[in-house]
């Protein structure tokens, strides 16, 4: 019982010591304050991943009712007519200078075509140097040209395109589902918080250790009573507290509070997910720990790892989109579980029962890092 009694006594006591060291280091905490909450603002309020205002040029070389009918679809939001082209030569010249995202070149004779019951065709050009937006733009510009040309089709034909169809209609209704009004600021404001706590879950054991390298005072450690696991788990235990409660702030006062998240689950659930997620990917900080020298070399290797932790995360590109190869990789990034539980559970209210996979994903990489860490730091300094 006194053995317990005294096992825990230290690890408060070392709890007590790394959470002291952390609040004197002023410009540490500052920047910790800074990543979860203004970042993630700047992150759920700057970023968009629609289309808004593209830059469109037209060159209307037929000047007639039906080519300005059809420009004038070409709108706000999506599009923004940024000016009229003189030759339909001037279509590229303006795509590589960047002066418009896409240009429409409407031909002579368009209007006289479509009163023939005609094809007639329309030429859109797009910089696809972003793809995204290329590839929204040109989707949106063949709805618009798709949509006007039916509607000229059902006219000439005496029907009216809100019916007078008989037989047969498919009536295409949708159902948004999480994100109703589809608001970027709600994927992007969670996906932040999730890559801010993956950075700051490696950064902060890591330097919590590099430190003591530094100054010499893990030697001072290591021949006092302390085990190393006692050593090792203190730091992550603070950092895992300091790091839930900055989560619990940034969930509640900005993601909630300023972008209006409605939590469809268990707010408390995802903190106790963080939680776990925060022990296991604080065993790759103890491990980039052991083989640094120094906070520089520390911040390199975490450069190093964050990089294709958040690519196979799946939180930029789906997982169905990539190669097999990627596919099976992404089972190895704990990012990728904790994204996977953090949007059920914030967007779609999944429970504790349903995140059992994730979970387990979670809990085994965390297992395998600690002991991964554990064992460097034993071969290091035993």
């Amino acid at each position: 019982m006194n053995t317990t009694r005294v096992w825990f006594t230290r690890m408060r006591v070392m709890t007590s010591k790394e959470l002291m060291q952390l609040l004197r280091d002023t410009i540490l905490i500052i920047f910790t304050i800074y990543a979860f909450t203004f970042d993630i603002y700047w992150a759920g309020s700057g970023v968009s991943l629609s289309l808004n205002n593209a830059s469109l040029m037209v060159f209307d070389g037929d000047s007639s009712y039906a080519s300005r009918e059809l420009t004038s679809r070409f709108r706000e939001p999506y599009f923004q007519n940024v000016g009229t082209l003189n030759r339909s030569s001037e279509t590229i010249e303006n795509l590589d200078s960047g002066k418009a995202m896409v240009t429409l070149d409407i031909p002579e004779g368009f209007e006289q075509s479509l009163l023939r019951g005609e094809q007639s065709t329309v030429q859109m050009q797009v910089d696809t140097t972003n793809t995204v937006l290329g590839l929204l733009a040109s989707s949106y510009g063949q709805q618009i040209a798709g949509r006007y040309g039916m509607e000229v089709a059902m006219k000439q034909q005496g029907l009216s395109p809100d019916g007078g169809i008989s037989g047969p209609v498919l009536d295409d209704r949708h159902r948004i589902w999480f994100n109703p009004n589809q608001k970027d600021s709600w994927f992007m404001s969670i996906a932040e918080l999730l890559t801010i706590i993956t950075v700051f879950s490696m950064m902060l054991p890591a330097a919590a250790m590099v430190r003591e390298k530094e100054r010499g005072t893990i030697e001072q450690l290591l021949v006092s009573p302390l085990s190393a696991f006692q050593v090792m788990f203190s730091k992550v235990l603070a950092m895992t507290l300091v790091i839930v409660l900055l989560t619990a702030i940034s969930l509640f006062l900005v993601i909630g509070g300023v972008f209006g998240v409605p939590f469809k689950g268990s707010p408390w659930l995802f903190l106790g997910l963080a939680t776990l997620y925060v022990f296991t990917t604080s065993g790759l900080g103890l491990v980039i720990a052991t083989f640094s020298r120094n906070m520089a070399q520390a911040g390199m290797l975490i450069i190093l790892l964050i990089a294709p932790m958040i690519f196979l995360s799946g939180a930029w590109t789906p997982p169905e989109a990539m190669p097999t190869v990627m596919r099976w990789l992404m089972l190895v990034s704990p990012l990728h579980y904790f994204i996977d539980a953090g949007y059920a559970v914030l967007l779609k209210g999944a429970t504790f029962t349903s995140l059992a996979p994730q979970i387990l994903g979670m809990s085994v990489l965390g297992g395998l890092n600690f002991s991964l860490g554990l064992w460097r730091f034993r071969r290091q300094f035993g």
